[in-house]
């Protein structure tokens, strides 16, 4: 009798229990299949946004290496010119002959006026310089010889004697820029001077201009588009670019 009792209570255990056990299965297999479903979305939100931020870069890179691409199209018009990079190089026409000289020759002046308007309307024109462009530095350097702070005072000097002669007005028998042309250097191009920074070879190839294209990065371009700059006041800015004014550098 013993015997009998124990086996039925020992079934009655076990039925009582068998129940919550298969829902507590049921409950953590459920709970598995929300896990991966959860996890399945959250990775494809990530792939996705991955996906699309490198669509994006990658349109970015194609933009900018067609407009690249057409800039060095125009450099090749031009002796001696040529494109690194995002770098313009002017070579040996856009050396200062003399150690501490600021001013550009008759020649220089005009390779600067005639080249810088076709690059303009490449930046204009294009996808990427509607979009993406940010600003145009113009470097100027110096070479080893002499004081730092003297060389350095010097390249600026030469970056700011290229953008006097590309807003004043010229020199009778010399092309002068256009209105629109001259807004857009003063807005968009920038002052840059190095005094021992990316020496050359020699002395007198250090003693230079290069002009350096930059351009916006992908969050720049969406902060723009959300909280657009003011805009220019264009008739402020006809008035303060008067061609006639002098270039206020000391001619060395």
């Amino acid at each position: 009798m013993m015997g009998v009792r124990m086996g039925a209570t020992r079934r009655g255990r076990e039925e009582g229990e068998k129940p919550f056990w298969i829902s507590f299965s049921d409950l953590m297999s459920a709970l598995m299949v929300l896990f991966l479903v959860a996890l399945s979305v959250a990775l494809l939100a990530v792939t996705k946004k991955t996906s699309d931020d490198e669509r994006e870069e990658k349109d970015r890179g194609a933009q900018i290496s067609a407009l690249m691409t057409e800039v060095k199209r125009v450099a090749d018009q031009f002796d001696g010119v040529r494109v690194i990079d995002k770098t313009i190089d002017f070579g040996p026409r856009g050396r200062f002959e003399r150690e501490g000289q600021n001013t550009l020759s008759p020649p220089q002046r005009n390779l600067v006026r005639e080249f810088t308007p076709k690059l303009l309307e490449q930046l204009r024109t294009t996808e990427a310089g509607r979009n993406w462009f940010k600003r145009a530095v113009v470097e100027g350097y110096a070479s080893q010889t002499g004081k730092y702070l003297f060389n350095l005072n010097l390249s600026l000097e030469r970056s700011e004697r290229v953008l006097c002669e590309l807003l004043r007005e010229p020199p009778t028998g010399e092309a002068a820029l256009s209105e629109a042309d001259r807004k857009l250097i003063a807005t968009r191009f920038f002052v840059g001077g190095a005094s021992f920074n990316s020496l050359r070879s020699t002395a007198d190839d250090s003693r230079r201009i290069e002009f350096k294209l930059e351009f916006k990065t992908r969050q720049e371009r969406s902060e723009e588009l959300t909280h657009p700059a003011p805009a220019v006041d264009e008739a402020a800015l006809a008035q303060a670019l008067d061609p006639k004014e002098r270039c206020p550098i000391f001619d060395r």
